[in-house]
């Protein structure tokens, strides 16, 4: 599938920034069976200061906020091809060891009530991948999916604890419960084409787990199923820190007001 991706980010800050840096991952990884065929990004109010591959093998943008700046628009555009694997991304790559996917971040750690949920999966000799879906099915009934009720900040504990969340925070309780169960797992931050609708309100999130005989494998908590060729892989890493889209600093500025738009949509190749 080939799917037209549009991306914006802007910032408006309460007073001029004396100094800013925004480390970008937004450059889809041309590779587990997509391929990016065009991607240009613009800055207004930044500058390109550098690129490269960080320990994961995401493409890092590195922009600097233009001193006195008090709006900063990043544009992302692009055309990416996509194939059905079934949710199987293959064999681990990467600059980070497999075994590292079995270590717990702040952001993943279980506490009592992820402790319980885990102890509540069906497990079975040999089948990993069978324990893996019913780990995603239980998360789902468990932390029920609603907007604004948690925050980047917010921990797989918390989250189930409250019982709601977003996909961030699904996927954060799969990696946590599935690093318990012995299982490495790893965060991705990408793009989802939405069949009833283009705009879209921010990018998504999933989890993957490395199964003996397979590798990498996908599990889209919040929608029940194996990412397929409607998703684009932007970013992959330990939790959301490690692939977030947009992270940095600024001086001089107190607070800022964040607008994202969103469009994802399929083109029709030309014959």
């Amino acid at each position: 599938m080939r799917l037209s991706i549009r991306h914006t980010t802007h910032y408006r800050f309460a007073e001029p920034v004396a100094h800013g840096l925004q480390r970008l991952r937004l450059t889809p990884k041309a590779t587990h069976g997509q391929e990016v065929l065009e991607w240009r990004m613009r800055f207004e109010g930044a500058k390109l200061e550098l690129e490269y591959d960080d320990q994961n093998f995401n493409h890092v943008t590195l922009v600097s906020v233009l001193p006195g700046t008090q709006e900063v628009t990043i544009e992302c555009e692009g055309l990416v091809e996509t194939r059905d694997k079934a949710g199987v991304m293959g064999w681990h790559s990467g600059h980070l060891p497999l075994w590292s996917f079995l270590s717990q971040t702040r952001q993943t750690r279980p506490g009592a009530r992820m402790r319980s949920l885990i102890a509540s999966v069906k497990r079975s000799d040999g089948d990993t991948l069978a324990m893996l879906h019913d780990l995603s099915a239980a998360i789902r009934e468990t932390v029920r999916y609603q907007t604004g009720a948690t925050t980047v900040e917010t921990t797989a504990e918390e989250a189930v604890t409250d019982g709601v969340g977003v996909c961030q925070d699904h996927a954060h309780v799969f990696i946590g419960a599935a690093r318990a169960l012995d299982v490495p797992a790893r965060y991705v931050s990408g793009y989802l084409m939405m069949n009833d609708r283009i705009e879209q309100e921010a990018t998504h999130a999933w989890a993957e787990a490395h199964v003996d005989g397979l590798g990498w494998v996908g599990f889209d908590i919040s929608n029940g199923i194996s990412p397929d060729t409607r998703y684009v892989r932007v970013a992959t890493g330990r939790d959301y820190a490690e692939a977030a889209p947009v992270t940095g600093i600024s001086f001089g500025a107190r607070q800022a007001e964040l607008r994202v738009a969103l469009a994802v949509e399929q083109q029709s190749v030309e014959q």
